[in-house]
């Protein structure tokens, strides 16, 4: 554009320096005119040097201005990485950062979960240890419930007791009469079966549990078998 714009200055010039000297050689000499036209080549040398010259300077300059642009728009081009990776760099340690509480919720709740299985663990040993300490009276009274009441007791699966009542009926002496019994989860009497059925059994059993008398829940169950016997 640059270029463009000088060239047409320099055929401006040219065609006035033409009318110019159109006009001299009326009005001067021969020998001044050569002169001046020697002076107007060496001008118009002068004129073409100095017009190369800044044609030169100028498509240097329209390179450096290319160039220029050029890292603008790189420059740009850079900026707008650099943003995109700071802002992908804040999502990650946003994200970083949610994991991390996450992470720590999580220690929280297996710790809270460790703690309240240490708790049932320590109830489920008391329970274990005071149903076993049961257990041992039970069967210290053995002796003298088969004394006293003709009765046997016997240890059998999942930590229960059976009780059999003999020479209950009159009729039949030998024949058996029993019920079984266990430790529930809360630690409390309960009687899982009964031969023949008793329909006082879950009365009896309400009660032993609220008075902890075992003797005398025996010997109420006995009462009741041969109170059945002479039915």
């Amino acid at each position: 554009m640059a270029n463009t714009k000088t060239d047409d200055e320099i055929v401006v010039f040219e065609k006035e320096m033409k009318e110019f000297w159109t006009k001299l050689k009326c009005i001067y000499g021969t020998e001044q005119i050569n002169q001046t036209l020697a002076l107007r080549d060496s001008c118009k040398d002068s004129i073409k040097a100095l017009s190369e010259k800044w044609s030169k300077k100028l498509k240097e300059g329209d390179l450096m201005i290319n160039k220029i642009q050029e890292y603008s728009s790189e420059i740009l081009r850079q900026n707008q990485r650099i943003s995109e990776n700071e802002e992908h760099l804040t999502e990650i340690k946003s994200d970083l950062k949610h994991e991390e509480e996450q992470e720590k919720d999580l220690t929280d709740s297996i710790q809270e979960l460790k703690e309240e299985l240490m708790k049932k663990k320590e109830i489920i040993s008391s329970k274990n240890k005071a149903t076993r300490e049961r257990l041992e009276r039970l069967c210290k009274s053995k002796t003298l419930f088969e004394e006293r009441l003709g009765l046997e007791i016997r240890r059998i699966h999942n930590e229960q007791l059976q009780f059999i009542f003999r020479h209950v009926d009159h009729k039949d002496p030998d024949k058996p009469f029993m019920f079984t019994l266990s430790i529930n989860e809360q630690g409390d009497y309960e009687v899982t079966s009964c031969t023949p059925p008793l329909d006082c059994i879950a009365e009896f059993q309400l009660k032993v549990r609220e008075t902890n008398n075992f003797s005398a829940f025996v010997a109420n169950i006995r009462k009741a078998f041969t109170a059945l016997s002479y039915k």
